[in-house]
């Protein structure tokens, strides 16, 4: 083999050794990479993940307000039915206290033309009058509220003071000064009453 050959060869194989190392380093630098490439990923999916179940939890949290506020709604809307009904139902009730008085007046009036012996078309006039008031006043609720002889009931009656009496038992209303009157079940104005404390003495 000339010197020339010898030579050249020498160089082939300084070359592919060359060559070699390079790929071998290449081979390498690209292990770790690769290895950082997968962790990465690792890393990615449990953050995804994380992501996931917080905004899962605040989906959770917005639809238990959201059912809170439905509720609170619907009970407000049931609470506002409710009170509508109730003004309805009781609309003419300050329109029946403001005519009260009237009424009051006519009894009175009948009652002194009693006490007085009066008779004839004047009574009987104040009479129809009173009667008529009343009965159109039942008709929108008005009740008038039985007090004399019954039972002292603070629900109903006021005692204004307390007498004895033979014939009334005790805390029983004696007489009635100002006679009470329900707005259908509604107590629109209590009985002013004298009440009973028994047979004197006892």
């Amino acid at each position: 083999m000339s010197l020339k050959e010898q030579q050249r060869e020498a160089q082939e194989e300084q070359e592919q050794a060359q060559a070699q190392g390079a790929e071998e380093e290449a081979q390498q630098e690209a292990g770790p990479a690769a290895e950082a490439g997968e962790g990465d990923g690792d890393v990615s999916l449990a953050f995804l993940q994380e992501e996931l179940a917080q905004a899962r939890k605040e989906a959770q949290e917005h639809y238990d307000k959201l059912l809170r506020l439905a509720a609170e709604f619907e009970n407000y809307k049931k609470r506002m039915e409710r009170e509508q009904q109730t003004a309805r139902k009781y609309a003419e009730e300050s329109l029946l206290k403001e005519l009260l008085p009237s009424l009051d007046n006519l009894e009175r009036a009948a009652e002194e033309a009693r006490k007085a012996g009066e008779s004839g078309a004047l009574l009987e006039g104040v009479e129809m009058t009173r009667k008529g008031l009343l009965a159109t006043l039942e008709k929108f609720g008005l009740v008038p509220i039985e007090s004399v002889g019954q039972p002292f009931d603070p629900s109903f009656h006021e005692a204004l003071t307390m007498e004895p009496s033979d014939e009334v038992p005790a805390n029983h209303v004696l007489r009635e000064f100002q006679k009470g009157y329900q707005y259908k079940e509604r107590l629109l104005r209590a009985a002013k009453v004298v009440v009973s404390s028994g047979p004197a003495g006892s």
